[in-house]
């Protein structure tokens, strides 16, 4: 008897991995790839586009090679980060540019010459206009970047999320297509007709021409031809909402927390759009028989992972993130802190802000900076989690995930200034294992 797959493609902000499941739903294989994020300078972040998509390749091969002999591969699965985008030549596949991460800040002052309101952006899309989205990011490198606007005329500009750019080459260009939950991220998404909008595309000064196709988050996204299989393609998702569907966390008025390189917290609103002042709208994937994505109230911190691998790589404060928790403990001295690189995130959004801390006496050390490093990012989760409570959802408990989650101080100062239970998911690949759900799906595995 064949052993069977599910094989899923996670491209996050700081690696790109390939995972296969069984059809118990175990992780048998994986392999992994570092994404390596540039800062060229401040409020810069960006990527090697083709190093991206050779980590994501590499880790694919390395993957299906260690499938056992005469294995079959149902399906694949991608998530993926949702607002790094890249700009590439349709007839050469060679990007235009470095992808700009989402932390990138290039754009922002480019963002008063948009003759649309935040509000009238909010109402649209679900999200606020910062360079934190895509749309400001390619108007930047359309003004900027040589060659990308006579690209754009000529027809032969792409533009998409890393995974529309990462699919686009490993179907070797047979398709060019994204998701909902990706497409929402560049900031050119109708939320409410879930298509691309053409108040938004004029505003930001982007061709309909050079954007993917939109499908369901689980359909067919054409096929990929990698370690002598011909592997069909059946779900894209954001990471965050990937993760939200691993967890278990389809119920309306549940809520999860992904702890990565920056925070997400989102709550399950049903089909419902609920408007709370400083919060997303996300859109998530379609239940079976219902007409319309479930939707989420999102809050997005930017700096979470980021400000402690900031306080390890340049002050030196720790070598490994396992050490955290324990110097939380040994801390004797409250400090306080904003942890702010890439700018503010919910519910306050200042992209200028850096990141601050307080409260420093003679005696300070360095345990006393992490812990309050790791509480500055509790707080402002906990900020947008009060106004999801006074909106109504009076939310009990939240499934946390995450590389963080394992930070014991973390998720325990979370519930004490929220009043909620937080449970860390056993899996740690939560989000792999939503994409893994979404195909298996696809192709009628349950």
């Amino acid at each position: 008897m064949k052993d069977t797959f599910i094989i899923v493609l996670d491209q996050g902000s700081s690696s790109s991995r390939a995972l296969a499941f069984d059809l118990e739903g175990r992780v048998r294989f994986r392999a992994r790839r570092k994404a390596d994020l540039r800062y060229p300078g401040n409020g810069l972040a960006e990527y090697d586009a083709l190093e991206l998509l050779k980590g994501q390749s590499e880790s694919l091969r390395e993957v299906l090679e260690k499938l056992p002999p005469g294995s079959e591969v149902a399906a694949m699965g991608i998530a993926a980060q949702r607002s790094t985008v890249v700009l590439w030549d349709r007839e050469t596949g060679v990007p235009l540019c470095p992808a700009l991460s989402w932390q990138d800040g290039r754009a922002q002052s480019g963002l008063a010459a948009v003759p649309l309101s935040n509000t009238a952006v909010h109402d649209l899309t679900g999200l606020y206009k910062t360079p934190y989205y895509s749309a400001s990011k390619i108007r930047w490198c359309l003004e900027n970047v040589p060659g990308a606007r006579e690209a754009a005329a000529a027809g032969r500009l792409l533009v998409s999320p890393v995974s529309g750019f990462i699919l686009w080459h490993l179907s070797k260009g047979g398709t060019f297509a994204l998701d909902p939950t990706q497409a929402q991220r560049t900031l050119l998404f109708n939320i409410r007709r879930l298509g691309w909008d053409p108040r938004l595309l004029s505003a930001f000064g982007v061709d309909r021409g050079c954007l993917p196709e939109i499908r369901p988050s689980a359909g067919d996204y054409g096929r990929v031809k990698a370690g002598g299989l011909d592997i069909p393609v059946r779900a894209m998702l954001g990471d965050q909402q990937a993760a939200l569907l691993g967890m278990g966390a389809g119920a309306e008025g549940s809520a999860a927390l992904n702890y990565g390189t920056g925070a997400f917290l989102m709550v399950n609103t049903g089909s419902r759009l609920v408007k709370v002042r400083g919060l997303l709208n996300s859109v998530g994937w379609r239940e079976p028989g219902e007409k319309v994505p479930c939707r989420f109230l999102e809050s997005t911190v930017n700096s979470a992972a980021t400000a402690l691998e900031w306080l390890k790589q340049r002050l030196g404060l720790f070598s490994d993130i396992s050490e955290v928790d324990e110097m939380c403990r040994l801390s004797r001295g409250r400090v306080l802190c904003l942890p702010a690189i890439g700018g503010i995130g919910s519910p306050y959004w200042d992209f200028s802000a850096f990141t601050t801390f307080t409260g420093l006496q003679p005696n300070t050390d360095r345990n006393d900076v992490v812990r309050g490093t790791v509480e500055g990012i509790a707080y402002m989760v906990g900020d947008a989690f009060d106004l999801i409570r006074r909106r109504g959802y009076d939310i009990k408990e939240i499934r946390a995930s995450g590389g963080l989650s394992r930070i014991d101080w973390l998720l325990q100062f979370q519930a004490d200034i929220t009043g909620a239970r937080v449970l860390r998911t056993e899996d740690s690949e939560a989000t792999a294992f939503g994409a893994a759900a979404a195909a298996a799906g696809a192709v009628g595995i349950s």
